[in-house]
């Protein structure tokens, strides 16, 4: 879907949502509201002036340290008559059912967008559409990225469940010493899959005992998150897409990479010890491995692209911002949501290295630069193309989360296997439409399958 015609679609949506009465609240006043109808009787445990926010994803926010210093600590300012409190899940004991269970329900979530509204969100009856507040604040959905934006109203059943909080951004890191020592040239933006395959080749050599691999992703994230858009569940219907030929064309395209003599498929977390040439990976994990080996000769650059898609990086894996449906203060959960989504913070989040949803230039330009590990790097190559959109499926839609079938493509069929790529593909395709007919009759007796 087009950028233009999405921001249509989210206009129109937030323009048929009605408005409550009642004035705007300063900070520390509560909303009147309807108590909950849903299973979950229990309302917000948060009393007057008390904000519970739960932290699913990120998962570095089980620090408590890092979710001060990257949201705790300016809320507090920003809010000085609101006592805010903050849970990680955490296994076990923090987990969704173990805060339900014990009547504890958060006014504000943070979780992954896709998958999690509706293994955790939805599952517990916790949705609340926010549109209403959307249009109540004059809140500018157009400033966000509106691939990490589609990625909320396609679990949302058409409405609007959540923002959009951050991204796992992927990018292309590449071992300068490595490129130095076969006299070959550093990868730049825009660099076609093909021309990255040719790298590969060139790079993956074996020097007396080391073998350097040239190249390595996890393929199921790059297939799950692909940059043609190409769905795995169809848009209409019932039923798993997994068997078209865009699926075989993204297949082969990155198994012919681990074809390459000498070049199999490992762990991309090798490439902290110093033999791989090229890996993509995700931003956070780029960071940890430049701490793990601070000797580490490397940059950044942009993913490689299909020649159809020029301009378009890897689908966001998104987490986002909810507000349940049985908080007290959902006026107040708004505005804090509305703040951590200003200029202000963004900047703040962007600077320690969060790929944030804000589309604003100086925000961009300022990513990273708190990071020691980020300096003198072309962090800037990152925000080089635009982020593929979510393909969307109509409402109503049984949902599965199509990863384990996606992962089995390699594992076992074509790594263990070496099944061709069509037949690796239909198996999955059927996988995946058994584990949708498993959710939908576990839909209509009112529960939920372990496939979504």
């Amino acid at each position: 879907m087009k950028i233009k015609s999405f921001c249509a679609v989210i206009m129109s949506l937030i323009m048929l949502a009605g408005c409550k009465s009642g004035a705007e609240l300063e900070p520390g006043q509560t909303a009147s509201t309807d108590p909950s109808t849903n299973t979950i009787q229990e309302q917000s445990s948060s009393s007057e002036n008390e904000l519970l926010i739960y932290t699913v994803w990120p998962q570095f926010y089980i620090k408590e340290e890092t979710w001060q210093q990257h949201i705790g600590q300016h809320l507090a300012k920003k809010f000085p008559d609101v006592k805010f409190k903050h849970i990680q899940w955490d296994n076990p004991g923090r987990q969704f059912k173990d805060l339900l269970a014990a009547g504890t329900v958060p006014d504000i979530v943070i979780d992954d967008s896709a998958r999690n509204t509706y293994r955790e969100v939805r599952r517990y009856n916790l949705q609340y559409d926010m549109s209403e507040l959307v249009k109540k604040y004059n809140f500018d959905t157009n400033k966000l990225n509106q691939a990490m934006l589609q990625q909320s109203v396609n679990s949302s059943d058409g409405k609007l469940y959540s923002l959009p909080y951050s991204s796992a951004e992927w990018v292309l890191v590449y071992n300068k010493d490595i490129f130095d020592k076969f006299g070959v040239n550093y990868p730049k933006p825009g660099m076609t899959w093909d021309e990255a395959y040719d790298l590969a080749k060139k790079l993956t050599q074996q020097d007396g005992d080391v073998t350097y691999k040239g190249f390595q992703v996890n393929p199921s994230h790059y297939m799950m998150w692909n940059q043609l858009s190409e769905p795995s569940l169809d848009p209409n219907d019932n039923k798993a897409t997994l068997s078209s030929d865009n699926w075989t064309k993204i297949t082969n395209n990155i198994r012919r990479f681990y074809d390459i003599p000498g070049n199999q498929l490992v762990k991309t977390n090798a490439f902290a010890q110093g033999s791989i040439a090229m890996a993509i990976d995700t931003v956070d994990t780029v960071s940890r491995w430049a701490n793990e080996n601070k000797n580490l000769n490397w940059d950044f650059t942009s993913v490689p692209v299909f020649p159809e898609a020029p301009k378009s990086k890897f689908q966001p894996q998104s987490t986002a911002m909810f507000i349940t449906n049985q908080s007290k203060h959902k006026d107040l959960a708004f505005q804090v949501i509305s703040y951590i989504l200003s200029p202000e913070m963004q900047m703040r989040l962007s600077r320690q290295g969060l790929m944030t949803p804000s589309t604003d230039p100086s925000v961009h330009q300022a990513f990273g630069q708190d990071l020691r590990e980020f300096q003198g790097k072309n962090v800037q190559s990152i925000f080089a193309l635009e982020n593929a959109m979510s393909p969307s499926r109509k409402p109503g839609l049984a949902y599965i989360f199509t990863h384990n079938q996606i992962d089995y493509v390699w594992k076992p069929l074509i790594l263990q296997e070496s099944k061709d790529t069509v037949t690796a593909l239909r198996m999955a395709n059927e996988l995946a439409n058994k584990a949708i007919a498993n959710t939908k009759a576990a839909e209509e007796k009112g529960g939920y399958s372990e496939d979504q």
